[in-house]
């Protein structure tokens, strides 16, 4: 039961896709305490939409688009949200939600406000994207940085210009009591997908997309199966790289060997099917999956790259995500 006194929050996201930086505020929508704390929830349709199923009933969501300084709708609508629920703390996840929501909380008077940077924003890209000094702006309007590990507190001070004194590093986490390594596959997973009940399986959780470094996985996965001919690889999650990905498996004649499976709802029967699991992601800001599959008890081969090296430790190998040799060693 929420308690009449509790804080007013609202978070922010501007994504329309469900990846890591989404499930991490999934788990703190759902988690904060509700005699502390009141829960609203301001995002994109799509993700609204994504969201709903696995959402407390009581977090207020607000559907918003705010993506441009001419959407004046959205920032109305943002004001209005912001002095009728008299939110006290405002909380943005990565930049490009803070980018509108931070400045529009400091005009409308909200005492705390908060940004946490999930790693680097792949959007950023070309001349004006790629320079920081509109992040400089905005976080004038911030009054504390959450990084969600060591490398994207390095990223936000050695790159942004954070100052250190505004960033508190708070690592990402799960509930383990949704996970159990004695978790058997549902029967019959392996069948479905045309393969034999004695194949080896490695799962590849993350998005379809160029940070993901499916491109290289893809590209390693013949010389493993020289070694060993019954290896099956299984792609989770969808994006934009899909079609391409598909195109590339059909050119390397390993139609027989990689299932594209798209998002699904409970990776955790996945990761019981797997051998091991990989991540062979060019960046990551944290890396959530890894702890899903060692969670599950499932071994982890990750790249060297932002803050998988924090999260594997000595619990996985790790490899040179520009290199497809390095990572058909690691296999």
């Amino acid at each position: 039961m929420m308690s009449t006194t509790a804080i007013p929050v609202l978070l922010c996201l501007h994504t329309d896709a469900r990846g890591g930086a989404e499930e991490h505020a999934l788990e703190l929508l759902n988690g904060l305490d509700r005699q502390l704390f009141r829960p609203h929830l301001a995002c994109t349709p799509q993700l609204a939409e994504l969201l709903q199923r696995d959402l407390a009933a009581d977090v207020e969501v607000f559907p918003l688009t705010l993506d441009s300084i001419t959407h004046f709708a959205g920032a109305r609508k943002l004001a209005r949200i912001l002095r009728t629920r008299k939110i006290q703390i405002l909380h943005s996840h990565q930049f490009r939600a803070s980018l509108f929501a931070s400045p529009i909380g400091r005009l409308c008077g909200v005492p705390v406000i908060v940004e946490t940077s999930h790693g680097r924003e792949v959007w950023r890209k070309g001349l004006l994207r790629s320079r920081f000094f509109v992040d400089h702006l905005v976080a004038q309007c911030v009054d504390r940085f959450i990084a969600v590990s060591e490398a994207t507190a390095r990223h936000l001070i050695e790159k942004k210009g954070i100052p250190e004194h505004k960033i508190s590093v708070i690592r990402s986490a799960i509930d383990l009591r949704k996970f159990d390594p004695n978790r058997p596959a549902p029967s019959g997973m392996k069948r479905s997908m045309g393969f034999a009940e004695g194949d080896p399986v490695l799962v590849v959780l993350g998005r379809l997309e160029p940070q993901k470094g499916h491109r290289v996985l893809i590209e390693a996965m013949p010389q493993v199966i020289q070694e060993f001919p019954t290896a099956r690889l299984v792609c989770l999650s969808d994006g934009s790289l899909r079609a391409e990905l598909e195109e590339l498996v059909a050119k390397k004649g390993l139609i027989r060997n990689v299932r594209f499976v798209g998002r699904q709802p409970d990776v955790r029967d996945w990761l019981a099917l797997a051998e091991f699991t990989v991540l062979p992601s060019f960046y990551e800001g944290f890396g959530l999956p890894v702890l899903e599959a060692m969670a599950c008890g499932t071994p982890v081969i990750a790249s060297d790259a932002g803050a998988l090296p924090e999260v594997v430790g000595d619990a996985g190998l790790l490899f040179d995500p520009q290199s497809p040799d390095a990572l058909t060693h690691a296999l």
